[in-house]
């Protein structure tokens, strides 16, 4: 292998683990299917799919790019800017691509559809800039979740909102996710003086946080026994170990649970 592809790859690896590979793939795989379950076709789904991960990748990429001090003092193992696998320009250089990327495909999507998407994108990027460290940090979350599903129907034709039930659920799933996502680095936030909620709850309080708020929003969708004997064997095992990255999975199980009764009921706009 010469230099210049070793770099590259080199390049690569490391941007692909600045971006919060795990969430913001998950957050794409929900768009998408939400996308298709709304009969979007194969090239909305395709655009929904990539205006998504376009915008994931700017707010984990910023999110990196933003703490890397903290992190470089906290010699975090698991950041390649910390550990300089990546340059400052390198991250700078691919947020901007990124967001240009996003602004592109949500626009293809339609004006009312891209206002809402680049509206929860800016609530990611005002999480990383500023209410991460404020007791108010799981607001970006519930408005940035509840606006996927809206992403998604106001491209169809008629541009619908989505069924108020998918909004609540929607914001659950974003409070959920914020809660599980934040647990494994509970300790260096704390010390690196990242107040937020979860922060200020701790560790257990805020894995029962996790897995109720996820799997409330399945419930919201389908009241039932059902719902609960699918996403209680998850939440027990995330509350045994408060600070793995259970929670994160249980988190991820229920809203699988959440999006497959959307998708099978016909809820997202509120038809059957």
């Amino acid at each position: 292998m010469s230099d210049a592809a070793a770099v590259s790859r080199g390049l690569i690896g490391g941007l692909a683990r600045a971006c919060h590979p795990v969430p913001a793939g998950a957050v794409t795989a929900l768009a998408g299917a939400m996308a298709v379950g709304a009969g979007r076709g194969t090239v909305g789904t395709l655009l929904t799919g990539g205006a998504v991960a376009a915008g994931q990748l700017s707010i984990g990429w910023s999110n990196d790019l933003i703490d890397r001090q903290r992190d470089a003092a906290a010699r975090r193992a698991d950041k390649p800017l910390a550990r300089a696998e990546v340059t400052e320009r390198q991250v700078a250089s691919a947020i901007g691509w990124a967001v240009a990327c996003c602004v592109v495909l949500s626009a293809a999507c339609g004006v009312a559809a891209a206002t809402v998407h680049l509206l929860a994108v800016a609530a990611g990027w005002v999480y990383n800039l500023r209410l991460k460290a404020t007791r108010w940090s799981w607001l970006p979350y519930a408005l940035a979740f509840a606006l996927l599903p809206a992403f998604v129907t106001l491209a169809l034709p008629g541009r619908p909102w989505p069924a108020p039930a998918v909004l609540a659920a929607g914001a659950l799933l974003g409070v959920a996710a914020h809660f599980a996502n934040v647990l494994p680095d509970l300790a260096a936030d704390r010390a690196a003086g990242i107040r937020g909620l979860p922060q200020r709850a701790g560790a257990r309080v805020s894995a029962l946080t996790a897995v109720l708020a996820a799997t409330a929003a399945a419930l919201v969708l389908a009241p039932g026994w059902p719902v609960l004997a699918v996403t209680a064997p998850p939440t027990l095992a995330a509350l045994a170990a408060p600070r793995s990255r259970l929670p994160f999975l249980a988190v991820i199980a229920a809203s699988a649970v959440a999006v497959a009764l959307l998708l099978a009921n016909g809820q997202l706009t509120g038809t059957s």
